[in-house]
């Protein structure tokens, strides 16, 4: 969702100064008269998506088709879902017809799969959309090497993703793409804004939107072992909230007042988000893609722990960066034995913590937003589109 979101953002901000060179270069036209690059941009989502909000929060119009997963599921769920990637192939088609897009821009997921289908029938009164592909983890899934037959353009995260696609297919290695209001952030507004000291460590802990709950069971039982010499921000996710929330307060019966004061939690971050990754000193997490783009733009040491019950990408992930000396990986199983330990070891250990720093940083990619927008826009133009 989010990588997506950082190059529609790259999008509107090419568009915009492209048309403000044409105004200036010729008289005759008005600033004013610009058209809204947004009025050109459509996401499609799946019926109920998380995404849902954000995406009309950022101006951007949104549509809803029929989707679900078929790799994995059980036999029973299975006829089902089927059903419903065919729905999603003929809502698809319907706003192919109404929309005429030059470029389909892709991120995984089972929602792109019928639209990427559509999108190579023949359409009435138009020419074939062409197809950008954008491969946020090492290792692609199912959904994006389907996806890749399809791609007239692969961008991917990093070198080592390379292997994945063969047959001739243009990859090229763009980075992760990351929102430009991360960074906006100073570090004294940052830190007026969560609360937290300057004379203390900050440790980041988050699982994604929804919560990863190993990892926020194991802080709750480290937090009286680790708040006399650190503090927290914790992005609980939306699952186990009131269960943190809960436990928090249990947590005034085992320290100090002045030490509770060290632990702040957050169901979700959105803008405040850039605010805790400005702030903090290392970060504990699952090994999703944000963790190969984010978490290099600020140069923020890592713990990862992946998570078990997926396809083996956060393991291939975590992996990447452990071998670049950016992160520590603890496994799901090991963590409520070996957080405490690993913490302590690294805010003992100033000069680990600052190369692991200094290892993240080199693998940021912060133009990668403007490559792939840029990438999208020789597309529509080969296919006769305009800026």
């Amino acid at each position: 969702m989010y990588p997506a979101l950082a190059v529609l953002q790259a999008v509107v901000q090419e568009d915009s100064d492209t048309y403000e060179r044409i105004a200036y270069e010729d008289h005759f036209h008005s600033k004013d008269s610009a058209p809204s690059a947004l009025e050109e941009l459509l996401w499609v989502g799946g019926i109920n998506g998380m995404e849902e909000d954000l995406v009309k929060r950022a101006g951007i119009n949104y549509e809803a088709i029929p989707a679900a997963g078929v790799h994995g599921v059980g036999l029973r769920a299975l006829p089902g879902n089927m059903w419903k990637l065919f729905q999603g192939f003929l809502a698809s088609m319907r706003l192919l017809r109404n929309f005429h897009p030059d470029v389909l821009f892709f991120t995984g997921g089972y929602v792109a799969v019928p639209m990427a289908l559509a999108g190579r029938m023949p359409l009435i009164g138009t020419a074939r959309p062409k197809n950008m592909l954008y491969v946020p983890d090492i290792e692609p899934g199912l959904a994006l090497k389907t996806l890749a037959r399809f791609a007239d353009r692969i961008a991917v995260t990093s070198r080592e993703s390379e292997i994945y696609f063969t047959g001739g297919k243009q990859v090229e290695v763009t980075g992760y793409p990351t929102r430009v209001d991360l960074q906006r952030w100073h570090r004294d507004e940052a830190r007026k804004t969560l609360g937290v000291s300057v004379d203390l460590p900050t440790m980041l802990v988050l699982g994604g939107s929804k919560g990863a709950r190993s990892i926020n069971r194991a802080l709750l039982g480290a937090l009286p072992h680790l708040l006399g010499d650190l503090q927290v921000i914790h992005i609980t996710g939306e699952l186990d909230w009131s269960e943190v929330e809960n436990a928090r307060k249990d947590l005034a019966n085992l320290v100090k007042p002045e030490l509770l004061e060290r632990y702040r939690i957050y169901m979700y971050l959105h803008h405040e988000m850039g605010a805790a990754l400005t702030i903090a000193d290392f970060v504990l997490s699952r090994a999703g893609a944000s963790a190969l783009g984010e978490y290099p733009l600020f140069g923020l040491p890592a713990i990862l722990v992946p998570y078990p019950h997926a396809w083996k990408y956060q393991q291939v992930n975590a992996a990447y960066l452990a071998q670049h000396e950016a992160a520590i990986v603890i496994q799901d199983e090991d963590l409520h034995e070996r957080l405490v330990p690993v913490v302590n070891e690294i805010i003992n250990n100033p000069h680990r913590l600052e190369k692991m720093s200094s290892a993240m940083s080199s693998l940021a990619n912060p133009y990668a937003a403007k490559k792939i927008a840029n990438k999208m826009f020789e597309l529509a133009s080969g296919r006769g589109g305009t800026r």
